[in-house]
């Protein structure tokens, strides 16, 4: 079979049967989807033979880069041994119990009790009964409002969008419920900071949000304030200086659990091992997951410190939670040796350093552009603004339509590059080298430049 009938026949199965995750379907029935074939090192190869560097790690999430024979091995041996069982009936795995053991040695201290599941999502549910559930065990279980913010992102469950701070995933399905409130502005100064304020200024003034919510709802009825130390999906938008420290005194002074989602800082993202280092504040409870396993299997996990896990483990009532695939054991086994790699190849340490100041330095250069307004980033983590007039930060669409095609000619230049609105987004695996940290920069270059030649008459 030709390439090009094989591309043809996938799409028609595809077509045929096959609903895909946040997809307008019409759109892409019409056109038909990419087929992706196989994958090493940073390179994704799709039907039609192309090679394409992953500027996005999949989605955020494989850090040690694909094909990587030792965790395909660990995967493979663990099934041979143990393809399968629960942690129910009061039993557990070698895997589940050094999994955790070792997270919690890369954990903030006293934040060493977790639940294991199998996506982000999972695991931001998962923290959101925990939360309730200590605040009944503490006799306050009219303490049940949660907080986030607009714009974030914490999964696509009923909860998990609920918990997200985004329109779009909540309108259609009569979303989101009761319990769920969101503060503004979004802490990104180049997008909501105001004329003649300082970034110190802004990351007060968005703090300060948090305070009026809590006021507003009453400290006894706020449970916990959930965040991305970076925010992902909603835009990638980095912290201005001071906000976390601020946010965590505003927790503190009412008595509001503070929630790091770390499900894309996490692993070495951001520099270090979890976003909430890098900003130097100490949550109260964590949620996992993507770089745990470099995405080679499905696994997550919600990690509670010492105030929450003691009156669950002290309780006599049963904590009714879990899920059949809570600590799978090839999951498990496949994180554990992800995490000693990362450790062993120095991601966390001087070769991440390296890297990442490769990389920031070549994000930088791209303000030069004339479509470029601002890049911003942290780590392997790093957004474009993509705007009209540079002194002004107009758009040429507020409908998002420059992202559209940026990101169409990113594909067609060889790279990934994920766009909302008109932000492009970057996060290659953390085993990027650099001479394709400058191949990815080059590429991403040469579709501003295609972008900037179809638009600039608009």
């Amino acid at each position: 079979m030709t390439t090009s009938n094989y591309t043809r026949h996938i799409r028609e199965l595809d077509n045929a049967n096959h609903l895909h995750p946040f997809t307008t379907h019409h759109e892409l029935r019409e056109k038909g989807p990419r087929v992706i074939t196989h994958a090493e090192g940073v390179y994704i190869y799709d039907s039609e033979e192309n090679k394409i560097l992953d500027g996005m790690a999949g989605l955020w999430c494989v850090q040690l880069g694909y094909g990587v024979e030792e965790l395909a091995q660990t995967a493979y041996e663990t099934l041979k041994k143990l393809s399968y069982y629960n942690l129910f009936f009061q039993t557990t795995t070698p895997y589940a119990a050094e999994l955790a053991a070792l997270i919690a040695s890369k954990t903030p201290d006293g934040l060493n009790q977790m639940l294991f599941s199998s996506s982000g999502s999972e695991a931001n549910d998962s923290a959101l009964k925990l939360i309730w559930y200590y605040w009944n065990l503490m006799s306050k279980p009219e303490k049940k409002a949660i907080i986030s913010r607009q714009r974030a992102y914490h999964g696509s469950t009923v909860a998990g969008a609920s918990l997200s701070g985004l329109p779009f995933m909540q309108g259609i399905f009569d979303l989101p419920l009761p319990r769920f409130h969101h503060i503004g502005p979004t802490p990104c100064f180049y997008q909501y900071g105001e004329p003649g304020e300082s970034e110190q200024d802004f990351a007060r003034r968005c703090a300060k949000a948090l305070e009026e919510k809590i006021l507003e709802l009453g400290p006894e009825n706020v449970a916990a304030f959930v965040g991305e130390p970076v925010m992902g999906a909603g835009g990638l938008m980095t912290p201005p200086d001071g906000y976390w420290r601020e946010i965590e005194r505003i927790c503190r002074k009412y008595d509001v659990l503070l929630w790091s989602d770390e499900v894309i800082c996490g692993f070495g993202r951001t520099g270090s091992w979890f976003g909430c280092q890098t900003y130097d504040f100490t949550p109260d409870i964590m949620t996992m997951a993507k770089g745990m396993s470099s995405g080679y299997q499905p696994i997550s996990a919600v990690v509670l410190n010492d105030r929450v896990s003691r009156p669950i483990i002290e309780s006599d009532t049963e904590m009714a939670h879990g899920y059949t695939y809570s600590g799978h054991p090839v999951s498990c086994a496949v994180a554990i040796k992800n995490i000693e790699m990362i450790e062993e190849k120095r991601l966390v340490g001087e070769r991440g350093r390296a890297a990442a100041d490769r990389f920031q330095a070549h994000l930088k250069a791209l303000q030069e552009h004339p479509i470029v307004g601002e890049t911003r980033g942290v780590g392997l983590l790093g957004a474009i603004e993509l705007v009209k007039n540079k002194e002004t930060r107009e758009r040429y669409s507020s409908a998002g339509e420059t992202g559209v095609i940026c990101r169409t000619h990113c594909f067609n230049s060889g790279v990934v590059m994920r766009a909302v609105g008109e932000t492009m987004f970057l996060c290659p695996p953390l085993i990027i080298s650099d001479s394709e940290i400058d191949e990815l920069f080059m590429r991403v270059t040469r579709a501003l430049d295609l972008t900037f030649k179809d638009v600039r008459g608009a």
